[in-house]
């Protein structure tokens, strides 16, 4: 049988902070109104926010766009509550849950280089992956030849 040990629990009873802390003195209406004004002429000077996290090519995107970085974003969200479920199965044994955790971890690192870069790398587009990608040459690979 296991032998019980009382715990000693500290008794802070007699602490008193070793010095007092100094009391703000308030602001005089004439000190008040010096701060309001410095701070003011701050924000006027301070520059408008840049969004660094996302491609300066995405940001003109119209709202409807199939791949508007607001939609990425919920694609992402909504992925990673997937994978959360699949880990748990690939924890549980069930077959096929390893590769399709693979697949959603891909999904979410390619619509991440998506905001970062602005380049769409994979060939399926959704919030579950359900639209496939329709890829168009624009420059045919090897010399480009013009018959005369």
């Amino acid at each position: 049988m296991t032998k019980k040990v009382k715990e000693s629990i500290p008794d802070h009873k007699d602490w008193k902070p070793s010095k007092p802390r100094k009391k703000r003195k308030p602001l005089t209406p004439e000190q008040k109104a010096a701060a309001i004004e410095r701070l003011a002429l701050a924000r006027a000077a301070r520059k408008p926010a840049v969004n660094s996290s996302i491609h300066s090519s995405l940001l003109g995107l119209p709202e409807d766009h199939f791949l508007h970085p607001d939609k990425v974003k919920s694609w992402i969200k909504t992925q990673k509550s997937i994978l959360n479920e699949v880990k748990s199965s690939v924890r549980r044994g069930t077959s096929g849950a390893i590769a399709k955790a693979a697949d959603i971890e891909g999904y979410i690192r390619h619509c991440n280089a998506y905001l970062k870069t602005g380049d769409w790398i994979d060939n399926r587009y959704g919030e579950h992956q359900e639209g496939r990608v329709k890829w168009k040459t624009i420059i045919p690979k090897g010399p480009v030849t013009t018959k005369k």
